[in-house]
């Protein structure tokens, strides 16, 4: 299945590749995936992971499968199924799982954000529902259940303590990240590292109302010297947020720093295409700092 499909920058749509598990239907953005293979043997490896099936090599690379299945806690039918073979983080993975349905494309907006019953601060697998088609797909967070299985692929948070201690506190910065986990290790993460004054928002609609809200006070200069969004967010993603913030004249002089699991190379391209002033994958959160630290002393902040 071809998976390049291409987008106009800053639509706010993304592509949703649908698949099952047994009955149930299940959602990525096609943004993560490199291919999708029919069901190979793997090679069990010793110790490790229940949800790791083992490892496989197409074309010479070592990708790690990973059961779906058995990660959701279903049962496992013994289906031969396919490989979903997806790029995140810098990191190759195969998600085994039942069918692939086919791909949808949709806004951001049409996704819901699961509520606090489902997605605790604790970490739920699913970042969005959206209504296909009559019936109900959950989006899971793939990046959640790899960090699950091997917590060294999230976010380095030893990375700051290396910094020290300094006062960096005059500069506010506007966050956008709809995982409330991810949202309180970088905030955790940017008071270490001096950065007191934050606005957190949970998607791009927030942060933009925010923006909005800031210039029509005459507020904007006290509030917001950087921005750092997510791309993956329910309401408004972060490429269509750098979009309305570079292309209009209130907000453009602001630096905007695009933090994500999945700045590839494509995706780069994207966000220099719409005016990011720097582009980071999730883990490199001491990167981040030193991003934030050069744009805003650029900036004369």
């Amino acid at each position: 299945m071809d998976t390049n499909i291409l987008l106009e920058s800053g639509t706010n749509e993304l592509e949703i590749l649908e698949f099952t598990l047994g009955d149930n239907h299940y959602g990525i953005n096609v943004a993560k995936i490199r291919e999708i293979l029919s069901y190979q043997k793997v090679t069990p490896v010793p110790n490790t992971h229940p949800s790791v099936e083992g490892i496989f090599m197409p074309r010479d690379v070592m990708i790690t499968v990973i059961n779906l299945k058995n990660c959701l806690g279903m049962a496992d039918d013994g289906q031969e199924g396919l490989f979903i073979i997806t790029n995140f983080n810098k990191l190759d993975v195969a998600f085994h799982v039942d069918q692939v349905v086919g791909i949808h494309r949709v806004s951001w907006n049409e996704i819901i954000k699961p509520d606090s019953t489902i997605n605790g601060e604790d970490g739920s697998v699913a970042t969005g529902v959206i209504k296909l088609e009559g019936k109900l797909v959950v989006i899971l967070d793939f990046e959640a259940i790899v960090a699950s299985i091997s917590p060294e692929t999230g976010l380095r948070v030893n990375d700051i303590d290396s910094i020290g201690e300094r006062e960096r506190s005059e500069n506010p910065i506007l966050i956008a990240e709809d995982s409330p986990l991810l949202s309180k290790l970088i905030t955790d993460c940017l008071k270490k590292a001096g950065y007191e004054k934050q606005i957190v928002t949970f998607n791009g609609q927030e942060a933009w109302d925010k923006l909005q809200q800031f210039a029509q006070e005459g507020t904007l200069e006290q509030n917001v010297h950087c921005v750092i969004t997510d791309i993956e967010m329910p309401q408004m993603d972060g490429h269509r947020l750098t979009k309305l913030i570079k292309s209009d004249d209130r907000f453009k002089k602001i630096p905007v720093i695009i933090f994500s699991s999945l700045v590839n190379e494509e995706m780069r391209k994207k966000g220099e295409s719409l005016g990011a002033d720097a582009q980071l994958t999730k883990p490199e959160i001491g990167s981040l700092v030193d991003a934030i630290d050069r744009l805003l002393d650029k900036a004369g902040n």
